[in-house]
């Protein structure tokens, strides 16, 4: 057998170097490169392994200095959404604390089921230095480690306590990369020593290899028993989700929606699939969603959901779907999703899915009178978006009004990034897509931190989009290094730094609990009440985001914004936009719920009254069987 002499780490980089995925037709490199931190873990082995392929140029796999590990793995999950799970980066860290620190990152992919490699540092396998430092001590068991504690958040683990280990276990590991079905977190924890452990290794392990990434097809029966369902419905409505756009189902779902006159309604992540100016066209859904896509799911009789995996915010908690005869189809390629709420299964690709349908259904649509409902409430919907566009709130503005600001000044390819507070409720109701890639936000492990490293990612794999991340200051003191990121690799990002002095979201709902707002805002020990309750904290993040080595501009007010952000768009390096507005709102109109228990006994008068409250809700919460 053909055979090269190599550390594990060099390996590693090698075959990495020669992975490609293909769909339809299109190669693309799985793994472009690699994020990381060095440590005593891995600066000897798969940091020596970088140099020396960037060095002899015997592996194309550059090599990308992140600030901290859980953003390194937040830019990657970015990059791999932008580029429709066809690609992402590996993320190496060192033992110990290094590594534990891309936990969160790893959960956050695995429950988007985004692909990302994580290559963790480990203990000695040899354990010849026995404890080192930063090693766990467990007294169950002597190959337990911190690393362990991937395994509840990946999709696939294996530790390479052995060179040839990795054989198979590369192999897996890009099986469930490209697997859109299984896909998330991939593990693979690697002891320092088994790093740079020399080992004869087959040529051919090194060879170039195409991961094939195919479009499951529906099963004709399956067609069959959906249309049915369809062609019965008097108020039918579609539940795009995320699974539409990496589909690339867009241009099938619009034309399947035209021609059948059924209205579309998104998640999060399936916004933009359909223009939010599209006639079939009736917004988000559910806790934070639109008026119009809220009324018509009340009404639904029939729901057909595509790529969707109905997440509490997506149903408002199991009550936006109020009819009690209504019947679920769930187009979807994991069958865990497609039977889902007792659906009619059809488990296949969005886009072959929809056509399938769409042959089915040549000869049917809606009634008119349903298509001029729907019509109806579009327009109602949009007399409530305006009106929070331009509501004139102050001395400070509404972050609504913000918001519609940006949709004025950005173009249709501008890729907006957020995941957590108050924004993405917001944005749900009133941000207004034409583009599958313009709406970036991550809401389903909902990562505080996640959209300043994400802007990094997003950047990294369409340079030619303008790339905006929204921020709250809670968000960004969580996780704002990546700016520096940002300077270091020549990426301009626009960062619109929102600055409330406190958690508008969490206060806000903590107030509709009973619980008063308390401990969700900015503020000294007042020494009077021993609560944090005193005067405004003397905090600046522009000079923070300064410091970092960005651009900073100050808007003062909506006109002030406006200007500011032309400004940052003429710019070729990442700007940070500061605005001041108002904690506590206005916010759009609520048209759905959000399952959150309240105290069910209390001495507060306010918990007493909210969960009166919350106790109506539940009566509308049910199984959908």
């Amino acid at each position: 057998m053909n055979t090269v002499r190599l550390t594990t780490a060099q390996a590693l980089v090698r075959f990495l170097a020669g992975q490609y995925s293909e769909r339809d037709g299109q190669e693309q490199r799985l793994i472009p490169g690699v994020w990381g931190i060095f440590g005593h873990g891995n600066v000897a082995g798969i940091g020596q392994a970088l140099l020396q392929a960037a060095i002899t140029q015997e592996a194309d796999l550059p090599y990308y200095l992140a600030r901290n590990e859980q953003g390194m793995v937040h830019a990657s999950v970015a990059y791999a959404k932008m580029r429709d799970r066809l690609a992402t980066f590996a993320c190496t860290a060192s033992t110990g604390p290094g590594s534990t620190n891309m936990i969160t990152g790893a959960a956050l992919a695995t429950t988007n089921r985004i692909p990302v490699l994580l290559l963790p540092s480990d203990m000695f396998a040899t354990r010849a230095a026995d404890p080192v430092l930063q090693q766990l001590e467990d007294t169950r068991g002597g190959d337990v480690t911190v690393n362990d504690a991937f395994r509840a958040v990946s999709k696939y683990f294996d530790r390479i306590q052995r060179p040839e280990q990795l054989i198979p276990a590369a192999l897996a590991a890009m099986r469930v990369l490209t697997d859109p079905v299984e896909t998330g977190a991939v593990t693979l924890a690697l002891p320092q020593d088994v790093q740079a452990e020399a080992y004869d290794w087959p040529v051919s392990f090194f060879r170039r290899r195409v991961w094939h990434v195919g479009r499951p097809v529906p099963e004709p029966q399956a067609v069959h028993r959906a249309a049915a369902l369809l062609r019965n419905a008097r108020k039918p409505l579609i539940v795009a989700g995320g699974g539409t756009v990496y589909s690339g189902a867009e241009t099938a779902l619009r034309a399947f929606a035209e021609a059948t006159g059924i209205p579309v309604a998104d998640t999060h992540a399936g916004k933009g699939a359909v223009p939010w100016d599209h006639p079939c066209a009736v917004g988000g859904i559910g806790s934070t969603g639109a008026y119009a896509a809220n009324e018509l799911a009340r009404e639904a009789d029939v729901v057909l959901g595509i790529g969707t995996r109905y997440s509490d915010f997506t149903t408002a908690s199991h009550t936006v779907f109020a009819n009690p005869d209504v019947t679920f189809v769930n187009l979807n390629v994991a069958r865990l999703d497609a039977v889902k709420h007792s659906a009619e299964p059809l488990v296949a690709d969005a886009r072959l899915g929809i056509e399938a349908l769409a042959d089915a259904l040549t000869d049917w649509e809606v009634e008119p009178a349903y298509r001029a409902h729907t019509g109806q409430l579009i327009a109602r919907t949009r007399e409530i978006e305006d009106k929070c566009f331009t509501v004139g709130h102050g001395p400070l503005p509404a972050q609504t009004e913000i918001l519609g600001a940006l949709n004025d000044v950005l173009d249709d390819r501008a890729v907006v990034i957020n995941a957590a507070g108050s924004m993405p409720g917001d944005l749900q109701q009133l941000w207004r897509a034409r583009d599958p890639k313009a709406y970036h936000v991550e809401y389903a492990y909902s990562c505080m931190g996640y959209e300043v490293a994400a802007g990094v990612g997003a950047k990294m794999a369409d340079p030619s989009r303008e790339v905006v991340v929204l921020v709250g200051d809670g968000s960004y003191l969580m996780m704002a290094q990546e700016i520096v990121t940002m300077v270091s690799e020549g990426l301009k990002v626009i960062i619109v730094l929102v600055q409330n002095h406190g958690f508008a979201s969490i206060g806000a709902l903590s107030e509709s609990l009973g619980s008063q707002r308390f401990g969700t805002k900015y503020r000294y020990r007042n020494d009077d009440s021993g609560q944090l309750d005193g005067d405004v904290l003397p905090v600046d993040l522009a000079a923070n985001a300064s410091s970092l080595g960005a651009d900073v501009l100050h808007a003062a007010g909506v006109e002030e914004f406006r200007a500011a952000m032309e400004k940052a768009k003429a710019s070729t390096k990442t700007t940070v936009v500061h605005v001041e507005t108002d904690l506590y709102g206005p916010n759009p109109p609520g048209h759905g719920w959000w399952d959150v228990p309240v105290s069910e006994v209390s001495a507060l008068e306010s918990t007493q009254r909210a969960y009166e409250t919350y106790a109506a809700h539940k009566q509308a919460q049910r199984h959908y069987l």
